[in-house]
């Protein structure tokens, strides 16, 4: 297939895939389609030596990197905070309350010894997760490697991102969930529009991806678009493209094949969801992040209990709670599989088998082909 996003990466399908897993990344890069290694939870020596691993595995094929870096977040009019001062401003009603979760689902301590986070670095000068300062070094550590994309998730990529990146021969992306934020994302310089509908999974906006889709394409221009939220098939594909997109950005699905590194008590959870099972919720981030239902997002949303805070302090309050809930999930008498859950789109009703990620990739290349040809013979009939 060829068009001008396959053109522009040099890649077979126009399938590109989130995903927090390096071997879902490499497994889509060598079916043909791009693998984009989220980043934002990683080290930077952890980033390097999965972006080491990556180049390895494909061999000069083409693979992206995606980073979090918000326009706007607590502390970043003052020039950005550390997790020691963001510490300070967390209530105290707030803390009192996490805690009265984890007592009330028997939510063991950690061990002695073992990672007392659940994902970013929480030392008290750290910088505050999913900000510009602390995401700078992973950008660094990619901009070392040969990715052929560089995706900025929340908000237009900041200008030393897009430059460093254009310098280097790598493209730039970034989400967009209104037709005026891939404006702003075209102005700022950006290569690639993904415009992701309230379908997605993760930070997500309020409009659709069937009206989201077309609405981006013609406010951009030349500016490629691929299109996200509820796409996991061929014919979601197809339509997304019918709509305007040149390709597909695609992130739940994935959470479930074999490769994928989703904690075993939520990808059991996955396979049996439907599309209805899942919530727009600020439980985890701060911001409007869709996920799995669970007991966690359904005390959280509670009108009677303190509301989630925002970006970054809910990462920051909840961070050690979230390690807490993943290690004992698998326990007995322990309650924290209610509360356990993750980042899913409403495509999840769909992700009812595990597979191989590269069969995933197949289906959904033959499953396209088979709906675009079907659109064929009615025209044409």
């Amino acid at each position: 297939m060829k068009n001008q996003v396959t053109e522009m990466f040099g890649i077979d399908m126009p399938i590109f895939a989130f995903t927090h897993c390096r071997d879902v990344v490499a497994a889509v890069t060598k079916a043909g389609g791009l693998g984009v290694l989220g980043a934002v939870g990683l080290s930077p020596r952890q980033l390097e030596i999965d972006l080491q691993w990556i180049e390895e595995e494909v061999g000069g094929k083409p693979y992206g990197v995606d980073l979090i870096v918000p326009a706007k977040y607590a502390g970043s009019d003052e020039g950005g905070l550390s997790v020691g001062s963001i510490n300070d401003m967390i209530p105290d009603e707030h803390r009192q309350y996490l805690n009265q979760i984890l007592e009330k689902y028997d939510v063991p301590p950690l061990e002695e010894g073992s990672k007392r986070s659940g994902g970013f670095n929480m030392s008290d000068d750290a910088a505050a997760p999913m900000s510009a300062d602390s995401q700078m070094p992973n950008l660094e550590i990619a901009l070392a490697f040969k990715p052929s994309l560089m995706v900025n998730a929340l908000g237009p990529p900041p200008a030393v991102m897009t430059n460093r990146c254009h310098e280097a021969g790598i493209k730039v992306g970034a989400l967009a969930g209104k037709a005026q934020h891939a404006e702003r994302h075209v102005n700022a310089g950006v290569d690639l529009i993904i415009a992701q509908g309230y379908e997605a999974g993760g930070h997500t906006g309020e409009i659709a991806s069937m009206v989201l889709i077309p609405e981006v394409v013609d406010a951009v221009g030349d500016t490629p678009v691929l299109g996200a939220g509820g796409i996991g098939r061929g014919r979601q594909m197809a339509a997304a493209m019918a709509l305007g997109a040149q390709g597909v950005w695609c992130g739940s699905v994935w959470l479930t094949t074999e490769e994928a590194e989703t904690h075993p008590i939520v990808k059991g959870k996955m396979l049996t969801a439907t599309s209805s099972d899942t919530i727009r919720s600020r439980s985890r981030t701060g911001k409007h992040a869709r996920q799995l239902k669970s007991s966690w997002t359904d005390e959280w949303e509670n009108p009677d209990t303190p509301m989630p805070l925002g970006m970054p302090m809910q990462p920051v309050l909840i961070d050690e709670a979230i390690a807490r809930i993943n290690r004992s999930a698998h326990r007995e008498g322990s309650g924290a599989a209610d509360l356990a859950n993750y980042f899913v789109g409403q495509i999840v009703g769909s992700m009812n088998k595990t597979k191989p990620t590269t069969q995933v990739v197949y289906e959904m290349i033959e499953e396209f082909i088979e709906a675009t040809d079907g659109l064929n013979t009615q025209i044409n009939g």
